[in-house]
Formats: C-alpha cells, sequence, structure tokens
C-alpha cells in the first residue's frame, strides 16, 4: 500500500504552495548513512508475475482531478457506486462533483485550504471527496465515529475551515468546535442523494431516522448549509478551472490514533496517482475492465479502502457497492442478496464474521475473482477457510497510512501462482514495481536474506512527511528511508514475511515474542472467534504473555487454550494469562487495538498498586 520521501526537491513547492514547514524543517537535515546495500536489493524481480513492470512510467494524469474527469469522461454511463440499492453513474457523479467544486469556490475555499470530509460509506462520500480536490482543496478525511475530543483535535491540527458532515454525527461537530479555524459547514442526511428530482425514496428514509428511529440527536449550528442546497447554488455558479499539479497536496490522512497523537500524513496528487498506477500495473490485464463489481464495507475514509476501491477500480470503471455498517451483518446480507461481486477488500475480522454467517457461506462464489486482504496480518485459520468456502483465496498486501498505502503485494495471476509459482504462506508479497524495501538490523545495518529488521520503503507513494510536524517526520526517515516500525523478513525469492510490529514485540526473559505468532496459533482453535496477545509486566521475566479471547464455543476454558498453546509454540510464548470478553477492541476497519489493551492493563496495574 509508497512515494519519494520528503528530501526531494518537490517539497519545496509542497511548502510554498500550502505554507507548511520547509523541506529542511519538516524532514531531518542530516542522517547518518547506513550500511551498504545488503543482498536483498532487486532480487524480487525475478519472482515478478509475466507482464508486469519492475518500474512504472510517470503518471499520465497532472493530478486527482484530471484522473477524476478522465475517467468520468470514459465511463459515463455505467454504475459508478450503489448506496442503499440507488445508482450513481459516473456522469452524475461528475455533475454533483463539478457542483459541489463551484459551492466550494463560491464559498471562497482557496486552493490548498483543507475540507474535512466526515463521511461513511454513502454516494455524499464520492461527491465530496471528488469535488473538494477538483476546488484544488486539501481532503481531511475524518472518522465519523470520533469523540468530540478525537475530532476537535483533528480539526485544530489540520486547520479545516470547512467540514461535510453527516447529521447523525452533527452534535459532535456542535460541541468540538470551538477552538477550531471551521468556518463553514455542509449537513447532510442518508436519502439526500438516493434519487433524482423529489428523491421520495431519500426524503421517507430521512423521516425514519429522525422522527421514527431517533438516530439524529439535536444540534445547533447556525452557520450549516444542506449538502442539496450546496449542489443546487454550485451547479448555477461558474466555475474556475483550478490548476493542480502532482506535488501539490491532495490529502491529510491522519494515522497513529492508537500509538500517541494523530498525525496528518502529507500524501501528495503524484504519491497517490503512483501507488494507483503501481496496483493497476501489478493487476495487468487480470480484471475485466468492462465488468468488475468490488464490494467495498470497509470505509472509504480509510486509506485501504480509499486507493484500492474508490480510485483503483475507478481507473477500470468498477461498480462499487457501498456498505454503510459492516458490523450490522443483518443488513449486510439484505443489501448482498440482491447483489453479486466478482471482488472484495476486506480485513482478517471482518472476513472471520463473514464467514460465520450462514448465508453468506451459501452464496455462489463463482464470479468471485479477486479477494484482497491488508490492514492487518491475515490469520492463516481465517484464509483457510474463506479458501474453503469460496474455492478462492485471499490476495494479502501490505501497506500503510505513509505510502498511499500499497508497499507490496501477493500475485493475483491465478495461472502464475497455481502453475508452481505459489507464494509463501504467510507472506505479504513483493515489493511493488518503482518499490525499493530493505530492512534495518537495530545495530543500524541492514539486514540479508533471511534476517530480521524493521522494514524499510523508498518510492514514489511514500508521503511528504507529517503536517508541522518534522520532529515527528524525522523520526520515520533515515537517509531517505521510510522506516515502517514492523518487522520483517525477506526470502530469497524477494517474498516478504512480516514478523510483528516493532512495538508490539513482548520480551519474555530476554526472547522476542510476536503477538501476531501467538494469534495465529489461537485463531486454529474452534473454540476461539477473536484473540489478541500483549505483554503484561512480570517482575521475574520482564514481561509475560497475556491474551484477550472472544469465544465462538461457550464452553472454552482457560486451562484449554493454554494446553492448546502449548501444543504449538515453544515454553516461553506461551500465555500465562487468558482473559475472556465478549468483544475485542478495534478500529473502523475491523483492526484489533492491542495499545487499547495494554493501556487497559497499565490502568489496571496503577490501581492495583495503589490499594
Amino acid at each position: 500500500m509508497s512515494e519519494t520521501p520528503p528530501h526531494d526537491p518537490a517539497s519545496a513547492a509542497v511548502a510554498a504552495v500550502h505554507g507548511v514547514a520547509s523541506p529542511e524543517a519538516t524532514q531531518p537535515a542530516a542522517t547518518v548513512p547506513l550500511a551498504s546495500p545488503p543482498d536483498t536489493d532487486g532480487i524480487w524481480y525475478a519472482s515478478y508475475p509475466p507482464g508486469v513492470p519492475q518500474e512504472i512510467a510517470a503518471s499520465q494524469y497532472a493530478s486527482l482531478s484530471h484522473f477524476f474527469d478522465d475517467c468520468t469522461a470514459r465511463f459515463g454511463e455505467r454504475v459508478a457506486y450503489v448506496s442503499a440499492g440507488s445508482p450513481m453513474t459516473y456522469a452524475a457523479l461528475s455533475r454533483k462533483a463539478t457542483a459541489f467544486a463551484s459551492w466550494l469556490q463560491g464559498a471562497g475555499v482557496r486552493p490548498g485550504e483543507r475540507v474535512a470530509i466526515m463521511l461513511p460509506n454513502t454516494l455524499q462520500y464520492p461527491v465530496a471527496l471528488f469535488g473538494t480536490l477538483k476546488a484544488g482543496a486539501v481532503v481531511v478525511n475524518v472518522n465519523p465515529l470520533y469523540t468530540v475530543r478525537e475530532l476537535a483535535h483533528q480539526l485544530q491540527d489540520s486547520g479545516a475551515q470547512t467540514i461535510v458532515v453527516f447529521e447523525n454525527f452533527a452534535a459532535t461537530l456542535e460541541a468540538a468546535l470551538p477552538g477550531t479555524q471551521v468556518q463553514r459547514v455542509v449537513v447532510t442526511a442518508l436519502g439526500d442523494l438516493l434519487g433524482e428530482g423529489l428523491n421520495l425514496k431519500g426524503r421517507f428514509i430521512n423521516f425514519m431516522l429522525r422522527h421514527v428511529k431517533k438516530m439524529v440527536p439535536p444540534y445547533r449550528l447556525p452557520q450549516a448549509v444542506s449538502l442539496l442546497d450546496a449542489l443546487a447554488q454550485g451547479a448555477r455558479a461558474p466555475r474556475a478551472p483550478i490548476a493542480t499539479s502532482a506535488d501539490d497536496l491532495a490529502f491529510l490522512q491522519y494515522t497513529g490514533g492508537t500509538t500517541g497523537v494523530a498525525k496528518g500524513a502529507m500524501l501528495t496528487h503524484g504519491t497517490v496517482l503512483a501507488n494507483v498506477q503501481q496496483a493497476k500495473a501489478w493487476i495487468g490485464n487480470q480484471l475485466d475492465a468492462k465488468a468488475e463489481t468490488v464490494l467495498t464495507p470497509l470505509p472509504l475514509y480509510h486509506i485501504y479502502s480509499l486507493t484500492i476501491n474508490a480510485l483503483i477500480f475507478m481507473a477500470l470503471g468498477g461498480r462499487n457497492i457501498l456498505i454503510a455498517n459492516p458490523r450490522d451483518m443483518k443488513r449486510v446480507m439484505s443489501i448482498l442478496r440482491h447483489e453479486t461481486f466478482s471482488c472484495i477488500s476486506a480485513v482478517n475480522t471482518l472476513y472471520s464474521a463473514l464467514l460465520d454467517n450462514e448465508e453468506f457461506r451459501q452464496r455462489d462464489f463463482s464470479g468471485l475473482k479477486l479477494a484482497m486482504a491488508g490492514g492487518m496480518a491475515m490469520q492463516k485459520a481465517v484464509a483457510d477457510r474463506f479458501r474453503a468456502v469460496t474455492g478462492k483465496p485471499v490476495v494479502e498486501g501490505y501497506g500503510l497510512t505513509e505510502c498511499s498505502p500499497i508497499v507490496s503485494m501477493n500475485p493475483v495471476d491465478v495461472e502464475h501462482r497455481d502453475a508452481g509459482a505459489a507464494h509463501p504462506e504467510g507472506s505479504i508479497g513483493l515489493p511493488a514495481p518503482s518499490t525499493q524495501v530493505r530492512f534495518r538490523k537495530d545495530d543500524g545495518t541492514w539486514a540479508n536474506i533471511g534476517e530480521a529488521g524493521e522494514l524499510c520503503v523508498k518510492g514514489p507513494q511514500v508521503m511528504k512527511g507529517y503536517w508541522n510536524r518534522p520532529d515527528e517526520t524525522a523520526k520515520v526517515f533515515a537517509d531517505g528511508w521510510l522506516m515502517t516500525g514492523d518487522i520483517g523478513v525477506m526470502d530469497a525469492r524477494g517474498y516478504i514475511r512480516l514478523v510483528d510490529r516493532k512495538k508490539d514485540m513482548i520480551l519474555v526473559s530476554g526472547f522476542n515474542v510476536y503477538p501476531n505468532e501467538i494469534e495465529d496459533v489461537l485463531a486454529m482453535h474452534p473454540g476461539v472467534r477473536e484473540v489478541a496477545a500483549i505483554g503484561v509486566p512480570d517482575p521475574v521475566q520482564g514481561e509475560r504473555v497475556k491474551v484477550f479471547v472472544v469465544k465462538r464455543d461457550p464452553g472454552l476454558t482457560e486451562a484449554a487454550v493454554i494446553q492448546f498453546c502449548r501444543q504449538q509454540l515453544t515454553g516461553y510464548k506461551v500465555p500465562r494469562v487468558v482473559e475472556f470478553r465478549e468483544a475485542l477492541p478495534q478500529s473502523t476497519i475491523g483492526k484489533i487495538l492491542r495499545r487499547q489493551l495494554r493501556d487497559e492493563e497499565i490502568a489496571k496495574t496503577g490501581k492495583q498498586s495503589q490499594t
């Protein structure tokens, strides 16, 4: 899921246009040169599927706005998105996005200004997204489920002066506004774009949500404009075309909220377009540019779904089925009864939830071509279940927000994969075209084949740095390499296997224990639905392993969990403590939040020490 590191001259253009810190302030002025190149450099090219280039050419598009205009013109009458059973064609999306861009300009939004978008997966999201980009503004994606504190931080940090928000979350916005620079608020309701003209369906849905289900808390935002009014005004107003370049900022994509203060990764138009190009080159001719429908249960405001579903499938003229709430499995199944899809992108926990649903397991999967996984480690037990049910493998990749996000991918070429070129079990794939990957050991030297180290990346998809945080930027760049914080290893064919997050490592009596390994083992137990492993303080061993388990079998006991681990793991890796829970804390894309579990343990330990 990578771009030129922040030291390149393009940073000066970003700084000049958008008023961010200079490149010298945004990145380390000098770094200690690392050791000579390792023997892993470039070995992955020999493993590339036929037809995949080692390098991508310069993008044919000057900006994401140019890309959007070209795709919507070429695929005009095709359906781009489906939400709540209502379709929106590429032509209609283009008209609405252009109208929103015109409204933003008329309202005084200048190129480079930040516009926050606080929307779930509905038709309003792509309209606001591409309208903002066409106005030359910078998109600040906001999780609609943020608390007042989280929302206030992101608005203050980004300096956003405009926000588009679902009315269901407007009360949260009202409480978060003091201390921010927000001047313009655009409010929308679920049914607003579910049709043209009178839109009786949309009005009925809005009435039910507001007055029957009481799902819209009262709020007071005197400066608010409805999205429908903004679109109507924009459609009548002239729009001055904005000449956006590849070096201009496109997104402030916030990350790090589970490991510290959330930081805005600066992704440019060129950064994101490069990642789209890399993915298209990797997919090759495996997908039909005339017929693909992708299921989109992951939120488009997340970089994984944004790049893969909203952008890569737009380049293919694909049709996106939007799922606003993937945790409402009853509603998901209701939507899927009337839909077929050829592609799906999801995370491990979502695949597991789908596989636990009998109706999903009974579907006809003969038309499924590609199932993609990212965002967190894909557990072997879940991957095996998916293949047993669908007959198709889950193609796992690796990326991070700072890399737009794709860094590496496993082959999607079925013939190549099944003709003796299968990737190693647990692999996150090969580096994408035009991407360099190395592994840095604790002593600062580069790891060679088979040696573990921190995964470091260079490529045209790597962020320019963190917004207004030169200190944080300096921490993650060394000699031009982005240090990801993930521990991995590369084999002789160039395939990468992640060992774990560096900060998640558990140290037991001097031995490194990786939570992923323990979780992968316990996920194979038929009585375990979900599991997370962390390290907790131990006066003798330094740390001991604790696991949190959500039961699939109500009769599962702590003794059974520990005994199962003893059969699969060496002694120091076996959990010493098991805690059963009804649910585990998860991010909006279903990634289990180990940090939250650790924080709870720390708080609990502190209270115990005071009694």
